[in-house]
């Protein structure tokens, strides 16, 4: 019997699920990795319960993990496998889609 609760995030993910979430799995990828995020889940949601950055910062090396998280501020932008850049904070993830986030290189 399902509890309906989703699996904890990993360690280094800067978003956790608190609540009790019923809705049914969605499977993505980001950079090539499958993961899952939650029917009705923003991409900013889905990407944040995986990891602790959403994507490289354009203008140096650090990583951003958006701002606002509403759709004004502009850096919540990430780009999809298809070369397509979309608002991860206005944007429902769908099934198969892709995530490329560039990470920094040591």
């Amino acid at each position: 019997m399902s509890t309906g609760l989703s699996a904890p995030a990993p360690a280094s993910a800067l978003f956790h699920r608190l609540s009790r979430r019923d809705a049914p799995e969605i499977a993505f990828t980001i950079n090539g990795e499958a993961v899952t995020a939650r029917e009705g889940d923003l991409l900013v949601t889905a990407i944040l319960t995986h990891r602790a950055t959403l994507r490289k910062f354009e203008f140096g090396a650090d990583m951003r993990a958006g701002y606002c998280l509403m759709g004004a501020c502009q850096d919540c932008w990430v780009t999809l496998s298809d070369g397509s850049r979309v608002r991860a904070c206005t944007t429902l993830v769908s099934p198969g889609m892709a995530v490329v986030i560039d990470e920094i290189k040591p």
